[in-house]
């Protein structure tokens, strides 16, 4: 699995966070245009983001390239990510994933998890 990191904010620590959840992953850290180009064009098969809205800067250049139906918010300010919204998600075959930069701890583990199990 090859997973791109874009988003505002927290890049590195979301690398880490998804390494130290599963070490076969492959992560690439790069801008948010280089990311959503990198699913988009097959170079990776996920985006994840995070900012401090959970849309806005996480996810604007993967829905702007990947199109709304493909994305996924899966967290925002006092909304906490759910895991069964984002097996949904995966299910439904979303590619791209944004939540806040505050629930990255939770939010990151959920959203390998179901992507591991889809």
């Amino acid at each position: 699995m090859k997973i791109v990191i874009g988003g505002q904010v927290d890049k590195k620590e979301i690398e880490q966070l998804i390494k130290g959840l599963d070490s076969s992953i492959t992560t690439m850290v790069k801008s948010d245009l280089e990311a959503a180009m990198a699913v988009k064009t097959g170079q990776a098969d996920y985006y994840v983001g995070a900012c401090h809205t959970g849309g806005g800067g996480a996810l604007a250049m993967a829905i702007a390239l990947l199109g709304m139906p493909n994305c996924e918010t899966v967290s925002m300010p006092g909304h906490q990510p759910s895991a069964g919204k984002i097996e949904s998600a995966v299910k439904a075959g979303k590619k791209a994933f944004g939540f806040t930069a505050d629930h990255k701890d939770q939010a990151v583990p959920m959203i390998i998890n179901a992507l591991k199990n889809k």
